[in-house]
Protein backbone atom coordinates (compact mmCIF):
# COMPACT_ATOMS: atom_id res chain seq x y z
CA UNK A 1 0.00 0.00 0.00
CA UNK A 2 1.32 3.56 -0.81
CA UNK A 3 1.01 6.51 1.37
CA UNK A 4 -2.03 7.74 -1.03
CA UNK A 5 -3.75 4.50 0.56
CA UNK A 6 -4.21 3.41 -3.48
CA UNK A 7 -2.18 0.17 -4.25
CA UNK A 8 -0.69 -0.13 -7.01
CA UNK A 9 0.73 -3.65 -7.63
CA UNK A 10 -2.25 -5.16 -7.76
CA UNK A 11 -2.83 -3.01 -11.02
CA UNK A 12 -0.89 -4.89 -13.70
CA UNK A 13 -3.90 -6.60 -15.92
CA UNK A 14 -4.32 -9.89 -17.75
CA UNK A 15 -7.24 -8.03 -19.75
CA UNK A 16 -7.14 -4.98 -22.14
CA UNK A 17 -8.88 -1.91 -20.15
CA UNK A 18 -12.10 -1.38 -19.99
CA UNK A 19 -12.02 2.12 -19.84
CA UNK A 20 -9.59 2.97 -22.95
CA UNK A 21 -12.37 5.05 -24.72
CA UNK A 22 -12.31 7.35 -22.41
CA UNK A 23 -8.23 8.05 -22.80
CA UNK A 24 -6.46 9.67 -25.54
CA UNK A 25 -4.25 7.24 -27.17
CA UNK A 26 -0.68 7.35 -27.97
CA UNK A 27 2.05 5.15 -29.59
CA UNK A 28 5.75 5.06 -27.81
CA UNK A 29 8.16 4.50 -30.80
CA UNK A 30 11.88 2.72 -29.19
CA UNK A 31 13.97 5.62 -27.86
CA UNK A 32 10.65 7.73 -27.21
CA UNK A 33 9.08 9.13 -23.72
CA UNK A 34 5.85 9.92 -22.82
CA UNK A 35 4.94 11.68 -19.83
CA UNK A 36 1.55 13.55 -19.41
CA UNK A 37 -1.03 14.52 -16.51
CA UNK A 38 -3.61 13.89 -18.50
CA UNK A 39 -5.86 10.37 -19.18
CA UNK A 40 -3.24 8.64 -22.23
CA UNK A 41 -3.56 4.96 -22.87
CA UNK A 42 0.45 4.59 -24.29
CA UNK A 43 1.22 1.57 -26.73
CA UNK A 44 4.65 0.27 -27.40
CA UNK A 45 6.19 -3.43 -28.35
CA UNK A 46 8.64 -4.82 -26.79
CA UNK A 47 11.34 -7.57 -27.56
CA UNK A 48 14.66 -6.58 -25.99
CA UNK A 49 14.05 -3.22 -25.08
CA UNK A 50 12.47 -2.15 -22.07
CA UNK A 51 9.87 -0.14 -20.44
CA UNK A 52 10.04 1.64 -17.31
CA UNK A 53 6.29 2.98 -16.22
CA UNK A 54 6.79 5.45 -13.14
CA UNK A 55 3.08 6.52 -11.63
CA UNK A 56 2.35 9.04 -8.95
CA UNK A 57 -0.54 8.25 -7.31
CA UNK A 58 -0.75 11.45 -4.80
CA UNK A 59 -0.68 13.48 -8.41
CA UNK A 60 -1.82 10.60 -10.88
CA UNK A 61 0.64 11.77 -13.15
CA UNK A 62 2.26 9.01 -15.26
CA UNK A 63 5.38 8.37 -17.72
CA UNK A 64 7.01 5.41 -19.81
CA UNK A 65 9.67 5.20 -21.63
CA UNK A 66 11.04 2.90 -24.15
CA UNK A 67 14.65 2.28 -24.72
CA UNK A 68 16.99 0.08 -26.79
CA UNK A 69 20.21 -0.33 -25.14
CA UNK A 70 21.71 0.06 -21.35
CA UNK A 71 23.83 2.83 -20.90
CA UNK A 72 25.31 5.69 -23.29
CA UNK A 73 28.93 5.29 -22.99
CA UNK A 74 29.41 8.70 -23.70
CA UNK A 75 30.18 8.91 -27.44
CA UNK A 76 27.41 10.24 -30.11
CA UNK A 77 24.53 11.44 -28.79
CA UNK A 78 22.90 11.04 -25.41
CA UNK A 79 19.70 9.71 -26.10
CA UNK A 80 16.62 8.22 -24.58
CA UNK A 81 17.98 4.99 -26.76
CA UNK A 82 20.19 4.47 -23.80
CA UNK A 83 18.59 3.26 -20.13
CA UNK A 84 20.09 5.52 -18.09
CA UNK A 85 19.23 8.80 -20.00
CA UNK A 86 15.54 7.62 -20.78
CA UNK A 87 14.99 6.98 -16.62
CA UNK A 88 16.49 10.27 -15.85
CA UNK A 89 14.99 11.96 -18.81
CA UNK A 90 11.48 10.57 -17.23
CA UNK A 91 12.07 11.20 -13.88
CA UNK A 92 13.18 15.09 -14.78
CA UNK A 93 10.14 15.02 -16.99
CA UNK A 94 7.66 13.68 -14.21
CA UNK A 95 9.45 16.39 -11.79
CA UNK A 96 8.37 19.57 -14.05
CA UNK A 97 4.90 18.21 -14.11
CA UNK A 98 4.91 18.51 -10.33
CA UNK A 99 5.59 14.49 -9.29
CA UNK A 100 7.56 13.74 -6.69
CA UNK A 101 10.09 11.10 -6.76
CA UNK A 102 9.08 9.73 -3.09
CA UNK A 103 5.97 9.07 -4.70
CA UNK A 104 6.95 7.19 -7.75
CA UNK A 105 5.73 3.31 -8.11
CA UNK A 106 7.82 2.06 -10.85
CA UNK A 107 6.53 -0.93 -13.23
CA UNK A 108 8.84 -2.66 -15.86
CA UNK A 109 8.25 -4.56 -18.68
CA UNK A 110 10.43 -6.28 -21.84
CA UNK A 111 14.03 -7.51 -21.74
CA UNK A 112 13.33 -10.94 -24.08
CA UNK A 113 15.81 -12.30 -25.73
CA UNK A 114 13.97 -12.77 -29.29
CA UNK A 115 16.49 -13.86 -31.64
CA UNK A 116 17.16 -17.96 -30.95
CA UNK A 117 21.13 -17.24 -31.69
CA UNK A 118 21.51 -15.36 -28.79
CA UNK A 119 19.06 -18.14 -26.09
CA UNK A 120 22.57 -19.75 -24.98
CA UNK A 121 24.13 -16.19 -23.80
CA UNK A 122 23.28 -15.82 -20.09
CA UNK A 123 24.32 -11.67 -20.50
CA UNK A 124 22.16 -11.00 -23.61
CA UNK A 125 21.05 -7.76 -24.41
CA UNK A 126 17.28 -8.06 -22.99
CA UNK A 127 19.16 -8.91 -19.56
CA UNK A 128 21.23 -5.93 -19.51
CA UNK A 129 18.83 -3.96 -20.09
CA UNK A 130 16.66 -5.24 -17.27
CA UNK A 131 20.05 -5.32 -14.47
CA UNK A 132 20.24 -1.17 -16.13
CA UNK A 133 16.83 -0.43 -14.71
CA UNK A 134 16.94 -2.18 -11.74
CA UNK A 135 20.38 -0.96 -10.96
CA UNK A 136 18.79 3.21 -11.64
CA UNK A 137 15.32 2.28 -10.21
CA UNK A 138 16.90 1.48 -6.84
CA UNK A 139 19.64 4.11 -6.76
CA UNK A 140 16.54 6.42 -6.62
CA UNK A 141 15.03 4.89 -4.52
CA UNK A 142 11.49 3.95 -6.31
CA UNK A 143 10.52 0.76 -5.28
CA UNK A 144 9.33 -1.82 -8.31
CA UNK A 145 6.08 -2.84 -7.65
CA UNK A 146 5.07 -4.89 -10.81
CA UNK A 147 7.50 -6.70 -13.83
CA UNK A 148 7.06 -8.76 -16.66
CA UNK A 149 10.24 -9.14 -17.94
CA UNK A 150 12.63 -11.67 -19.51
CA UNK A 151 12.02 -14.64 -21.72
CA UNK A 152 11.96 -15.41 -25.59
CA UNK A 153 8.43 -13.79 -26.40
CA UNK A 154 8.18 -9.69 -27.10
CA UNK A 155 4.95 -8.02 -25.45
CA UNK A 156 2.37 -5.71 -26.18
CA UNK A 157 2.01 -2.94 -23.40
CA UNK A 158 -0.41 -0.44 -22.61
CA UNK A 159 0.33 1.84 -19.66
CA UNK A 160 -2.60 4.37 -18.30
CA UNK A 161 -0.76 7.73 -17.08
CA UNK A 162 -3.69 8.59 -15.08
CA UNK A 163 -3.96 5.29 -12.68
CA UNK A 164 -0.83 3.39 -13.51
CA UNK A 165 -2.25 0.25 -14.75
CA UNK A 166 -0.57 -1.83 -17.57
CA UNK A 167 -1.81 -4.65 -20.07
CA UNK A 168 0.87 -6.83 -21.32
CA UNK A 169 0.18 -9.02 -23.77
CA UNK A 170 2.39 -11.80 -24.72
CA UNK A 171 3.65 -11.44 -28.99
Amino acid sequence: MHPSGKTYSDRMQSSPPSRTSERATAYLHPGQLWVSADSYAVTTILGSCVAVCLWDPVTEIGGINHFLLPSFSGEGIASPRFGNIAIKELLDQLAHLGSQKHNLLAKMFGGACVLEAFRQRQHHLGTKNIEIAQELLKSESIPLVGHDVGGQRGRKLIFHTDDGTAWVKPL
